[in-house]
């Protein structure tokens, strides 16, 4: 309660403590201090005409504090005119009670806005609660499927005698190029930050296509013949197709199935239009196919193969640039050669055991 005067805070005082937990305050001031504390006040009843800090002005400052904002305010005033009422109402008040007093509309309009009060809370309590078990699930979901990609990824790379290090590797390599490129003209719009998390995402998933070629060819410790090559080259739209399926099946739109499968279809595509399965050249191969493009041969060229053993950084770093312009979008070796050193922090952290 809020009132000059003494004798009106004991009207109110005496016809609201017997059901309430009442604060009295002399002044506007004095109202602002207590309506910022602990506890906070459910419920303001506010006078309008006071010396120094009007009623008016005491609202105006609890709007404006986040901390008070929601606090529930009736005006009780002397001022009984409909101009004032709609006033009032017009700058925030909840209710509009006038003086005399009539102890049964007090209390009437007390109990209803409080009641309000406690409704809002109550919702606001429940929109939370549902705000965070729906950013949990989320997160849950997002697990589920990380997991499910990489459980994925990984199956294809034990068929080709490699570990889920090249998949953590090319991840970050991925991620390192796009994050470099994300301020270049030819790049920026596209490579967003949401676009270079579904790219890294999407990323272990490059070979899944590997799944489909026979062993014999796949573990071949030796060099391929031609027709042997031919089969293992199908592996990018095997990969493609069965990602293709799974958004078919899954009646909907995922970005990052639809980016993987741009990468599982076209890295192997190169920039001078000698690469496979669809021969694309330049600009028509699409950029997250262009980074796994790199990413994934400097990382099989620095790593163990069966049929080779792992290569120096440096002569893997000579090759890649030697091939800017004809297996490389010279833009990405520019990328990869401003961070190469970020290159190698990955290739170390990731690297095989011995």
């Amino acid at each position: 309660m809020v009132d000059d005067d003494p004798g009106n805070l004991g009207i109110l005082g005496r016809l609201l403590n017997p059901y309430y937990h009442v604060l009295a305050a002399p002044s506007g001031e004095r109202a602002l201090q207590i309506a910022a504390g602990t506890p906070k006040p459910d419920l303001i009843l506010l006078d309008v005409m006071m010396p120094g800090m009007s009623g008016y002005t005491v609202l105006d400052h609890l709007r404006e504090n986040p901390a008070t904002r929601e606090i529930p305010v009736i005006f009780v005033t002397g001022m009984d005119s409909d101009d004032d009422e709609a006033e009032g109402l017009r700058i925030g008040a909840a209710d509009y009670i006038t003086k005399p007093y009539s102890p049964a509309i007090v209390l009437a309009r007390v109990r209803t806005q409080l009641e309000l009060k406690c409704t809002r809370d109550w919702l606001r309590d429940q929109n939370a609660w549902l705000e965070d078990e729906v950013a949990r699930r989320m997160r849950d979901v997002l697990l589920v499927q990380d997991i499910t990609i990489n459980a994925l990824a990984e199956l294809a790379e034990t068929r080709d005698n490699e570990t889920g290090n090249h998949i953590r590797r090319t991840q970050e390599y991925v991620r390192i190029l796009a994050q470099r490129l994300q301020t270049h003209p030819r790049y920026s719009s596209y490579l967003t930050d949401k676009t270079i998390e579904l790219l890294a995402k999407s990323a272990p998933l490059h070979d899944i296509g590997k799944v489909g070629i026979p062993d014999h060819i796949l573990l071949k410790p030796g060099k391929l013949t031609a027709a042997e090559w031919a089969v293992m080259q199908t592996h990018s739209l095997l990969g493609a197709r069965a990602i293709e399926r799974a958004v078919r099946n899954a009646d909907a739109r995922i970005d990052f199935l639809d980016m993987a499968k741009q990468i599982a279809h076209f890295h192997h595509e190169k920039w001078d239009g000698s690469g496979y399965p669809e021969g694309l050249k330049g600009e028509a191969i699409p950029i997250p196919a262009r980074l796994m493009a790199l990413a994934d041969v400097f990382d099989a060229l620095i790593s163990r193969r069966v049929y080779k053993p792992p290569m120096p950084i440096e002569e893997a770093r000579d090759i890649i640039i030697g091939e800017r312009g004809s297996h490389f979008d010279p833009d990405v070796v520019a990328a990869f050669l401003a961070d190469s050193d970020a290159f190698l922090v990955v290739a170390e952290q990731y690297r095989e055991p011995s």
